[in-house]
């Protein structure tokens, strides 16, 4: 599998698109910002979510429907095995293409739901559909702007009926107000993830210097600093507690290289992580 991205356009707004990766390496930086909603069909490969404070993960087969939130894609695999592929084929709504493509107005709507991301089962509907854009996104020459808007239009009345939305307009209404968490909530779930700070910031919706500002405001250090002594801290307790590789403990707390844990860990404690699990166990 080669590296692509294919992609079609309505109203100069990218709405459906294809993307195939030949294997992952730590987070792709695929973001969703501001006004996109989205669905994504898994076509090949596992992978998972990452928001605010979930994470959710997705087999071939699987789809995904997603509010106007930011996060980011990463493989299953760990690592990720070379020669393996993902394959995703997304489809984008923004609102101020929901006023094109109907007469009414998203902000006619107090519909709300729980969720922000929600794995959705692809049924035989949901599965004609995909190849059908499939076709489109390999052939466009065939999508005009009335077939994609006919697309669009369709996909509306698939969603409302799969997630039992009580109408077409509630359904877009429920997908442009995100359910957006606290800042220290959002730090909290993602304290072992090997995300920089740039992407958490994303994930917070702020700017990196206005996301350092506030860390420090809330935890009286900086976020690299913060964020690697809890990271070493936890990886202490399980030099002294398992039997873990030490590859293994560094990947699981958030560091995308046995190297920078190695150096991150000796800056801290002054041993090795290996020498730091002899001196415990003698």
């Amino acid at each position: 599998m080669e590296h692509s991205k294919k992609i079609l356009t309505y109203k100069g707004k990218v709405v459906f698109e294809k993307l195939s990766l030949p294997y992952f390496n730590g987070l792709v930086p695929k973001e969703y910002f501001k006004n996109e909603a989205c669905f994504i069909f898994v076509n090949e490969g596992d992978i998972t979510i990452k928001a605010q404070t979930e994470n959710l993960h997705l087999k071939k087969g699987s789809g995904l429907l997603a509010k106007c939130m930011n996060y980011f894609v990463e493989s299953n695999n760990k690592p990720p095995s070379k020669g393996e592929g993902i394959e995703v084929i997304g489809l984008l709504m923004y609102p101020e293409l929901v006023k094109d493509l109907s007469d009414f107005t998203i902000l006619k709507s107090n519909h709300t739901v729980n969720f922000n991301l929600k794995e959705i089962e692809v049924n035989q509907l949901l599965e004609h559909f995909k190849c059908s854009i499939d076709i489109l996104i390999e052939n466009p020459e065939l999508a005009d702007e009335t077939l994609i808007q006919n697309k669009l239009k369709e996909f509306i009345i698939l969603m409302t009926k799969t997630v039992n939305a009580p109408s077409e307009l509630d359904f877009l209404s429920a997908m442009f107000k995100p359910n957006f968490a606290l800042f220290e909530e959002v730090i909290q779930f993602n304290l072992y993830s090997n995300m920089a700070l740039e992407e958490l910031a994303t994930l917070c919706h702020m700017s990196l210097s206005s996301f350092k500002r506030k860390f420090k405001e809330i935890y009286s250090e900086s976020p690299i600093k913060y964020l690697s002594k809890i990271k070493i801290d936890k990886a202490k307790e399980l030099l002294q507690n398992s039997d873990f590789r030490v590859s293994d403990i560094a990947y699981d707390i958030g560091f995308d290289s046995l190297t920078t844990f190695n150096r991150s860990f000796k800056s801290l404690t002054g041993k090795s992580p290996s020498a730091y699990r002899l001196s415990r166990i003698g």
